[in-house]
């Protein structure tokens, strides 16, 4: 229960929120302080993210295969080439002489207690996996692809027999194409494969091979003392040349000219890309390093970074790792350039000239700053002991101690405001006793005055 002013005439809850005011302004001014760091370490986060993003691409731009960028195509539409990362200039000849294909059998037609028994399926490597039917076709079918051999089984029709009863095939083909997926279905166990006296199913009447397990094959220079034959389990062929892989869609008797050549368009986009990423950050540390100077009497705006000596010395890092010269060359030579505002940005018509110039050479520069940058970011940004992380690790630090500053703070306001309560609720009462005091003193004088009349 408050009384307010029921004595005294004053507003105490207004008085003792007024005085609980200004003794907050202590705790006020720690509070913004939390804010104004929490509001630091969230932009700090976010720059450590960053950086993190960069030093991966900075390592993927480190190797000495970056820039290796490559367009391949082939004189016929049944060839496709594809070129690596690790691809070389590359042209020649290929004559497609046959397709991979899987192996498929087809067992003759039978009716529901033709395929009981025991089943062997022998690979082409010899290995053995028997398979037990009931009899249907069906059932003998499920069991083989229970079996898990490198081969599937599917029912088709076979007709029907002289009394009109339906019968059934089984179509058994390979999970892989090439010579290596090559199988047989042999009526017998293991044992009696191993015997030679097995019987092959699709040597039975009605039976057949429908597709027989080959590889695919090419000749490379043919025609010439060079010639040489290419094999494949697939219709691809890796490796043909230096991170070139092909792949075959039609046997061709002409020979097929592949070719790659290197994509100028693409190696620019892809240095240019990464040194955009750099300038990216550097741009974000000027523009949070900013301080806004207000009209006079107005109030100076800082930037988040402003004055963070850690954000400054990784701006200058990075600065120098991407124009110091690499062995005496300049980064600019191969377009990347900082103006005197200390802006980075590509020059793409340079980096052209150079890579046509001595491509080589150009990759060893843009390698070296790659790794440069790396080095840079990794030094920052590292998840353990980064520069970065560390100045992170402070800040909540302090924001802890700060949290804690305010819990007592809050603690001794809370004091403060129950004795403000009880010294302002005893004056009200001692008020109000003394007015009642007042009032009897007042009556009683009135008491002993005579009346005028």
């Amino acid at each position: 229960m408050q009384i307010d002013g029921l004595a005294s005439g004053i507003k105490t809850k207004d008085v003792i929120d007024a005085l609980i005011n200004v003794a907050a302004i202590p705790k006020t001014l720690v509070t913004n302080r939390i804010t104004d760091r929490n509001s630091v370490i969230s932009n700090l986060q976010s720059l450590n993210t960053a950086l993190q993003a960069l030093t991966d691409k900075a390592k993927a731009a480190a190797s000495s295969t970056s820039l290796a960028r490559y367009t391949a195509s082939s004189s016929s539409e049944a060839v496709t080439v594809v070129a690596g990362e690790t691809a070389r200039a590359f042209s020649t000849d290929i004559v497609v002489d046959t397709l991979a294909r899987a192996h498929a059998v087809v067992t003759a037609a039978g009716d529901a207690t033709a395929f009981g028994g025991t089943f062997s399926l022998v690979a082409a490597d010899g290995s053995v996996t028997e398979v037990t039917g009931s009899g249907s076709a069906a059932e003998l079918a499920a069991a083989i692809n229970a079996a898990k051999a490198g081969v599937t089984a599917t029912v088709v029709p076979g007709g029907r027999d002289a009394q009109g009863a339906a019968l059934s095939r089984i179509q058994i083909t390979s999970t892989r194409t090439g010579a290596e997926g090559a199988f047989s279905l042999q009526r017998g166990t293991a044992a009696e494969v191993a015997a030679s006296t097995s019987v092959d199913v699709a040597t039975a009447p009605g039976a057949a091979v429908l597709a027989q397990g080959t590889d695919a094959v090419i000749r490379l220079f043919a025609g010439t003392a060079a010639e040489q034959v290419v094999t494949s389990a697939s219709n691809t062929f890796t490796d043909v040349g230096e991170g070139i892989d092909i792949t075959v869609g039609a046997v061709s008797a002409d020979p097929v000219t592949v070719t790659v050549t290197p994509d100028a368009k693409a190696q620019s986009d892809a240095a240019s890309a990464f040194v955009k990423e750099i300038a990216t950050l550097l741009t974000r540390i000027d523009n949070g390093s900013k301080a806004t100077v207000a009209a006079p009497g107005k109030t100076t705006t800082l930037g988040v970074f402003t004055g963070d000596s850690t954000v400054r010395s990784l701006r200058a890092a990075l600065a120098s790792a991407v124009q110091s010269p690499v062995d005496g060359v300049s980064p600019s030579t191969i377009g990347i350039t900082v103006d005197k505002a200390g802006v980075l940005s590509f020059d793409a018509d340079r980096f052209a000239a150079a890579m046509a110039d001595d491509p080589e050479a150009v990759q060893s520069v843009f390698a070296a700053v790659s790794a440069r940058v790396q080095a840079t970011t990794t030094q920052y940004s590292d998840k353990y002991d980064g520069l970065v992380t560390q100045r992170i690790t402070g800040q909540q630090g302090e924001v802890k101690t700060l949290e804690k500053q305010v819990e007592r703070m809050d603690l001794r306001l809370d004091m403060r405001r129950a004795t403000l309560e009880r010294t302002y609720a005893a004056m009200e009462v001692r008020l109000s006793g003394l007015q009642s005091r007042s009032d009897w003193l007042t009556s009683q004088l009135s008491a002993l005055t005579p009346s005028s009349k």
